[in-house]
């Protein structure tokens, strides 16, 4: 109950919430709500975004705008797979374009407000806007996927940072402490349609355990120390331009980016504003980047489209330090 509090206070949109134990888990069972809830089958999501492996994420564009989802994985039935239309993140046309073609059909429309399972990908500034413009028009809901980027990016998640509130929010990893957890919540009058309260059903034995909303709740508190974001996300952005002017000291074309403490950085010129220009990157080089990251104790995500985190746990010396490092490992990576 005082996490649940917790986190209403901290994001407004979420006037009820139900805790669940993984972020794959809270994506699946907002899915089901929206499509109770609007009596229509058919979901958006954007190329690039991952929302867990829900059979109905896990789906692929193909050619064109805006494509019927194709199973992603074996085991994903090719009927359920094309009820997920995807297009390019950060393409109104092309969610306007879908919605102009299946006005009465999409159910909900699922993103994550900055893209950290592709590497980062900022939203444009009319993009969010005109997402919750687009639901409201047509009925569909809006679902903030904030498994990554909630209480990460800003007190009250992306959503506050944004500015646009969302019918439903996902969430996941921090509010756990590090324990197995997700949660998802939104609208009341939504989350009243949920059992046992309403017909849709949802449970789970270890849903809401102690333990986790132990862990959850002090990592929180932890957060809302004076100047808590404002550090972190000073440490960030010193992080970001150290790999970013390293970069260009040694002739290599890059974008960095980042929101709080989520980072990426593609080694493309850029820009980057979809998945699509993401795979432009040189993920040769990050490889051998990353290779030779490791050597010198700096611990990177292992592909090129996982986005970066820092944490409170480090200090100045420790992003003086990676900066340092970094440059070192990328020199080695060109072979000087």
């Amino acid at each position: 109950m005082q996490l649940a509090e917790l986190v209403r206070r901290r994001m407004p949109s979420v006037e009820m919430v139900r805790f669940v134990n993984s972020g794959t888990e809270a994506t699946m069972a907002a899915v089901r709500l929206a499509r109770a809830a609007t009596k229509r089958d058919v979901i958006l999501k954007f190329v690039g975004c991952y929302h867990g492996h829900g059979d109905s994420f896990l789906v692929k564009a193909g050619s064109g705008v805006a494509t019927l989802g194709l199973p992603d994985s074996p085991g994903v039935p090719g009927a359920l797979a094309s009820l997920t239309v995807t297009v390019p993140f950060n393409d109104v046309a092309a969610v306007e374009d879908v919605f102009r073609q299946r006005p009465q059909q999409i159910a909900a429309v699922i993103v994550e407000p900055y893209v950290g399972n592709a590497g980062f990908i900022a939203p444009d500034a009319e993009f969010h806007p005109a997402l919750r413009a687009l639901c409201d028009r047509t009925g569909a809901l809006l679902i903030f996927d904030e498994v990554m980027t909630g209480f990460r990016v800003a007190p009250g998640g992306a959503q506050e940072r944004l500015g646009v509130r969302p019918d439903l929010t996902t969430l996941g990893k921090i509010i756990g402490g590090g324990m197995p957890v997700g949660a998802y919540g939104g609208r009341a009058d939504l989350m009243r349609l949920i059992a046992p309260e309403g017909p849709v059903y949802q449970a789970g034995t270890l849903s809401g355990n102690p333990v986790a909303m132990a862990a959850g709740l002090a990592t929180l508190g932890e957060t809302s120390r004076p100047g808590f974001y404002e550090t972190l996300e000073e440490r960030t952005a010193r992080l970001v331009a150290g790999i970013g002017d390293a970069a260009r000291r040694h002739g290599v074309p890059v974008t960095v980016g980042h929101a709080g403490s989520l980072w990426g950085v593609y080694f493309t010129a850029g820009p980057v504003r979809d998945f699509a220009q993401a795979q432009r990157s040189d993920t040769a080089l990050f490889a051998r980047w990353h290779g030779a990251a490791l050597e010198r104790g700096v611990f990177l995500a292992p592909s090129a489209f996982e986005a970066g985190f820092v944490s409170s746990a480090h200090t100045d010396a420790d992003i003086a330090h990676t900066v340092t490092a970094l440059d070192a490992a990328l020199a080695q990576a060109l072979g000087r």
